[in-house]
């Protein structure tokens, strides 16, 4: 018997069906545990949208679980009427505060990334401690600075508070966002004669467009669901609508458990709808800059 007449054995083959029957298991078991999930997720969300549409009688405890039995926008109409003044003066303190902490986060991350000064990981550090400070421990020096300072309180001390402690987090998303810009862009700006300000405004600053979403929408989330700056600093006539809302809950219409609700998705409905239109950029900017360039 020669070397040529030996064959090899036969692989063993899996049968398509097992295979097909093993990859369908799988996909089912998957589906199942994202849709158990999903469904704890939003029993929260049934118990409050179906209680905003209950009469004050029929909103109890007891049947939270239930349909309503007779269907009002009554607890919509008194949410509003008492919220909106509360919204707009929301807006007033998110949007600015966003802007000017995204654009100031941006000019440290583009310095502390491609300005190595001496003392720069050292001032970047010291930057990011202020992330892990707890803002109940400063809260009463932090109080007296702005009095001192003759910042009227409500809206605009509220704007310069959240631009002060979200440049920490602007700070480093932008500085990680810089690093993987390839350096042959910087190079050529500054062949062509353009120094730090020049390059940043004509070269960097338009490709941070991916990283300018995440940390707006990060600081608008952020600013808007903000109690505790609310609470020291501002009050019912002159705060935002987590304090209205507050305010709401705990008033004379504790009782009416439909008008609690319906504020409360009327409070969350701005930062939902941001999440819903750009909350596919909001993960593609976080991605963005997770590889170098």
């Amino acid at each position: 018997m020669t070397a040529s007449t030996l064959t090899a054995p036969p692989e063993r083959q899996v049968p398509p069906t097992a295979t097909r029957s093993r990859f369908s298991v799988g996909r089912t078991a998957r589906y199942a545990l994202l849709l158990f999930f999903l469904v704890l997720v939003l029993i929260p969300v049934y118990v409050l949208l179906v209680t905003s549409f209950k009469g004050a009688g029929d909103a109890a405890p007891s049947r939270a679980w239930n349909l309503p039995q007779v269907w009002t926008l009554e607890n919509w109409q008194l949410a509003w009427e008492t919220l909106s003044p509360a919204i707009v003066r929301t807006l007033q303190m998110v949007v600015p505060a966003a802007l000017i902490s995204s654009f100031l986060g941006s000019i440290n991350g583009f310095v502390l990334s491609r300005w190595r000064f001496r003392g720069a990981d050292l001032v970047f550090t010291l930057i990011l401690f202020g992330m892990f400070i707890p803002y109940q421990a400063v809260m009463i020096p932090l109080s007296q600075l702005v009095i001192d300072l003759g910042i009227p309180s409500g809206i605009p001390s509220l704007i310069l508070l959240h631009v002060i402690y979200g440049l920490p987090i602007t700070t480093l998303i932008f500085r990680n966002y810089y690093e993987s810009v390839p350096n042959e862009l910087i190079e050529a700006a500054r062949i062509d004669g353009a120094g730090m300000l020049r390059t940043y405004g004509s070269v960097v600053l338009p490709l941070s467009i991916p990283s300018f979403v995440v940390v707006l929408i990060w600081q608008f989330t952020s600013a808007w669901n903000d109690f505790l700056f609310a609470v020291f600093f501002s009050s019912s006539q002159n705060g935002p609508v987590t304090l209205a809302l507050n305010n709401l809950a705990n008033g004379a219409l504790l009782q009416n458990y439909g008008v609690s609700m319906s504020g409360a998705l009327l409070a969350s409905l701005p930062t939902l709808l941001v999440y819903i239109l750009l909350g596919k950029y909001f993960i593609g900017g976080l991605m963005s800059g997770s590889v170098k360039g």
